[in-house]
């Protein structure tokens, strides 16, 4: 599923690089041609709606004008005819018709003149310049068109492309789901978290007729430690072992006291590996500083012998120190395994198995295992013996797990801020550790050294896996 995610990553970056990048920027060349267009046309409107005004304007003014020459002429005839006005104001009458019909006559032409010419304007804006306009829109719409065509086209490759790829995983997905084995899925897991308690034997009957003091079974649930039964089966006795009910946490004890039997033995035999390792390492560097000690005392030009002294006695140190933990843990090692039942070859076997296959694969699986009423889990030896109580949860073991180990490289293509909370920030061309794969969700878990860890876009970086690390894969 990693891999049939992967190709999908594969067709957007392809989509991504060949498509939305060109598409992006047509789309901004056709939104500027558009523009211009649409600019042309409110030019265009403007220019007709101007001589409009104009036409209208004279129309009016010629309006005016005639009136005006009719009322003139009304007034001389008036004057001519009245027997009482004096020739000279005939005259200034007559004059003043004649003025106004010269200007009647002058808006007429004009009027004229002006309405000649918008209707060439008005001509002009419908039959040429708008047509022209909405050619121009049209002939970019369909060139965008076209565009969008050799797009889908261009996605139908891309995805072909992957197509074989993806047959080959959804076969291998299908062939995968087909041989799951739940028994044996289901064992695994049984193996790697059962507890290792022995049931309780039966409560004894106490005979309160008879007067003498009232004793508990050695396997009882209940906390003999002052002598008095608690029987109450949801009070909160401190040995009850209630593993469904959910307990405060506490600090985990060095020698995971904690835990249940079987989980604290598989802890322990962890923690004896890894001190084991570290005494082994420093014994292969006490060989190496030896040996160039050796080297300045047979060639004292190439360095002081006693120089090396104090880091000889250092590791010596920690070699000492090493070996006294691993024999600590080694000694509560054969305490656990002393005690537990015996098991077959085969469930050790199997057991075995899944501790190699998944030693830091614990935190999944029981985040909500949970123990007593006050959070304890008891394991009862004898009534000389002290009763030990386990205040466990393994929820505490989960929370103090391991790191988990680097299962390969990765070089970061782009720089990426990590911003939201479990990203982190990467820079172009930086070297990480890969430490968990990526899901199916598009993010990969990688670290940069022990304190800095989180996700980044498995698109953003290119992944180089260990084939011999736990859980590599290889992308298709």
């Amino acid at each position: 599923m990693n891999d049939y995610a992967g190709q999908h990553e594969v067709i957007s970056e392809n989509m991504t690089s060949h498509i939305t990048v060109e598409l992006a920027r047509y789309v901004q060349e056709l939104k500027q041609e558009r523009k211009s267009y649409f600019h042309d046309g409110r030019k265009a409107q403007q220019h007709i709606e101007i001589c409009w005004k104009q036409l209208e304007s004279s129309k009016r003014r010629f309006e005016r004008d005639c009136k005006e020459a009719d009322r003139a002429q009304q007034y001389f005839e008036k004057m001519d005819a009245d027997i009482n006005v004096t020739k000279a104001d005939v005259e200034k009458a007559r004059q003043q018709a004649q003025v106004r019909h010269q200007m009647a006559e002058d808006s007429r032409a004009d009027y004229s003149s002006i309405l000649q010419k918008f209707n060439h304007e008005q001509h002009e804006y419908y039959h040429t310049h708008i047509p022209n306009i909405f050619q121009k829109i049209q002939e970019m719409e369909e060139r965008r068109i076209v565009r969008i065509g050799e797009s889908m086209k261009t996605y139908a490759e891309v995805d072909r492309q992957v197509i074989p790829i993806i047959g080959k995983c959804l076969d291998e997905i299908v062939k995968a789901a087909e041989s799951i084995d739940q028994k044996n899925d289901s064992q695994l897991v049984i193996e790697a978290y059962k507890s290792g308690f022995e049931p309780p034997g039966d409560i004894e009957f106490e005979d309160y007729t008879q007067p003498m003091k009232r004793t508990v079974s050695d396997n009882s649930l209940s906390n003999s430690r002052e002598g008095k039964a608690e029987l109450k089966f949801g009070g909160k006795s401190k040995g009850k072992l209630w593993p469904f009910i959910k307990k405060n946490k506490g600090a985990t004890p060095e020698d995971f006291s904690n835990l249940p039997p079987e989980q604290r033995r598989k802890k322990l035999q962890q923690k004896v590996d890894e001190l084991n390792k570290e005494i082994q390492k420093e014994m292969d560097q006490r060989d190496a500083i030896t040996k160039m000690k050796d080297v300045y005392l047979k060639n004292p030009q190439m360095g002081d012998p006693a120089s090396l002294d104090h880091k000889l006695t250092e590791v010596s140190q920690n070699i000492e120190k090493l070996r006294l933990e691993a024999q600590k843990f080694e000694a509560w090692l054969a305490e656990v395994e002393g005690r537990l039942p015996a098991r077959s070859d085969q469930a050790r076997r199997q057991s075995g198995m899944y501790d190699a296959q998944n030693p830091a694969t614990v935190n999944n699986c029981a985040q909500d295992r949970e123990s007593s009423p006050d959070g304890s889990y008891t394991e009862e030896q004898s009534q000389e013996s002290e009763v030990k109580v386990l205040a466990t949860d393994f929820d505490d073991e989960f929370d103090d797990e391991e790191p988990l180990p680097a299962i390969g490289t990765c070089k970061a293509l782009y720089t990426f801020e990590g911003q939201n909370e479990g990203t982190i920030s990467v820079v172009e061309g930086e070297t990480l550790y890969v430490i968990e794969e990526d899901k199916g969700d598009g993010w990969t878990r990688i670290r940069r050294n022990e304190e800095e860890e989180g996700y980044v876009p498995t698109s953003y970086v290119e992944v180089y896996l260990d084939k011999n690390a736990k859980g590599a894969k290889t992308y298709i």
